[in-house]
């Protein structure tokens, strides 16, 4: 997690308004998470993601070498891979919910 943390670490330090996704507040809305190796391909690590919302995420990680595999790296990497789709959708929505705000600030003036 050392690169997303540093990713939204330097995200807070830039911030100029109360409107932003933050990794703990993603990760605070992951319900339960899994980990697959597949029999065909064993060095291929799946981790699924389900939120609190039911919408689920599916993140991969497998070393070009499969002799470098580590397991645990793996599940590190499959999660972060994971979360980095989520912070797409969450910054989609955040962006959605402020568009709205604009669209009834607007509205209510004119």
């Amino acid at each position: 997690m050392d690169d997303l943390q540093a990713g939204d670490t330097l995200a807070a330090s830039v911030q100029k308004t109360p409107n932003r996704v933050t990794l703990e507040g993603m990760i605070a809305k992951i319900e339960h998470e899994e980990f697959f190796n597949s029999a065909l391909v064993p060095h291929l690590t799946i981790c699924v993601i389900l939120l609190q919302n039911g919408f689920s995420l599916v993140g991969k990680s497998a070393p070009a070498d499969p002799g470098n595999f580590d397991a645990e790296v793996g599940r590190k990497f499959a999660r972060e891979d994971a979360i980095r789709q989520m912070w797409a959708l969450e910054d989609y929505a955040l962006r959605e919910r402020l568009s709205l705000a604009e669209t009834h600030k607007g509205g209510a003036s004119a």
